[in-house]
């Protein structure tokens, strides 16, 4: 079975875990500061700050940008719960905002419409390894006086008009989870070019302590392991290879894919450059059998497939009573027509090919909606 995501480790890493192991620092020491440097000058900006999981980047970043009770921020519905719950960690609430139905991304003017007086930041989500459309949105964001902080858990390398994720907020925030397009096992990263952020989200992850035992304010265990930095540290020199592969991955599919006419794969927008963290097809409403239908003909040859976020954050059963909803109508349509198919280094060509003829197949068989 091609597996839906799996990590590139080889003996590099095992080789620096190793090194970290023997040297007997193994908390936050010199190769988290490594990491920091080396992941700032890749994205192009003056400060980064490791953390433990892109859900702790997100949550000491919101609470830098001061986002506090009773403040709102826009987010999309489509995206992983942590995009919400940080901001509902903060006691603040999250504020729907529409996503745009060829990128799933979100929508500045939905955004813009969502705003309201207790709206302080906007968090557009760079979905699937694509950007938002961060020219659009940073002009809301000025028109409403908003900070932005971007979600770039899933768009390592990803770029909107030559600039990279990660350079157009006042902070943003990646995730080194195991199924990212580089990883640390678990991990997470803030970056910035305002040093005050950077100052405030490096005493937040360590209990805030502004030297030993000498605490400034109330902070948390967020910090990363010397072994996750040193993975990090080799995944990085590797980043390329593995944006190139997928992009290679991804490509062949949609070459494949593209003739059938009830099946609309991913599209890369003008101006942006796509890193392919997930490659998601959306099957329209001419696609004549289910969406399981699919998945399983899939899995049965060899070739896992999943739906992706199987419903719009309000949705979901810890947000939907302590949140102001607002109807997302172009997230709840395409939401059940999404499939996510293998697209990491590791998919062999072979693989392709065979979820390519199970999706021409089905797509050419009667209508029957089991």
């Amino acid at each position: 079975m091609i597996p839906i995501a799996k990590p590139v480790i080889g003996e590099e890493e095992l080789e620096a875990v190793k090194e970290v192991l023997e040297s007997g620092i193994v908390i936050q020491g010199p190769k988290v500061a490594m990491f920091e440097a080396a992941f700032a000058e890749y994205i192009g900006v003056h400060h980064a700050i490791a953390v433990n999981s892109g859900t702790a980047a997100l949550h000491i970043a919101l609470l830098a940008l001061g986002i506090k009770k009773g403040d709102e921020v826009i987010i999309p519905p489509m995206t992983f719960f942590a995009t919400a719950s940080t901001v509902m960690m903060c006691n603040a609430r999250p504020v729907f905002a529409d996503v745009d139905k060829e990128t799933y991304t979100l929508e500045a003017k939905d955004a813009g419409k969502a705003a309201g007086q207790k709206t302080r930041a906007i968090i557009p989500v760079h979905l699937y390894g694509q950007t938002a459309d961060m020219g659009a949105i940073t002009d809301v964001a000025k028109d409403r006086n908003l900070m932005i902080l971007e979600d770039a858990a899933q768009a390592h390398g990803a770029e909107y008009h030559g600039k990279k994720a990660g350079t157009f907020g006042d902070a943003a925030c990646f995730s080194f989870y195991a199924t990212k397009t580089m990883t640390t096992g678990e991990g997470g990263m803030i970056v910035t070019n305002n040093e005050e952020i950077a100052k405030k989200c490096r005493l937040l992850r360590d209990h805030g302590q502004a030297s030993k035992y000498h605490h400034v304010l109330l902070g948390y265990n967020y910090r990363m392991t010397e072994m996750a930095a040193a993975i990090g540290l080799v995944q990085l020199r590797k980043i390329g290879i593995f944006i190139s592969q997928r992009r290679r991955n991804a490509e062949a599919l949609t070459r494949g894919l593209e003739e059938i006419d009830t099946v609309v794969p991913p599209k890369e927008a003008a101006g942006r450059y796509h890193t392919y963290y997930q490659y998601i097809i959306r099957l329209n409403d001419h696609f004549p059998r289910k969406r399981e239908a699919l998945i399983k003909m899939l899995e049965e040859k060899g070739v896992s497939a999943r739906p992706s976020y199987p419903m719009p954050l309000y949705q979901q059963d810890a947000l939907k009573e302590a949140i102001r909803s607002r109807k997302c109508a172009v997230a709840e349509s395409v939401l059940p027509q999404l499939v996510e198919l293998p697209v990491h280094p590791l998919v062999p060509r072979a693989g392709l090919e065979t979820a390519i003829e199970v999706i021409k197949t089905m797509a050419t068989q009667s209508t029957i909606k089991e």
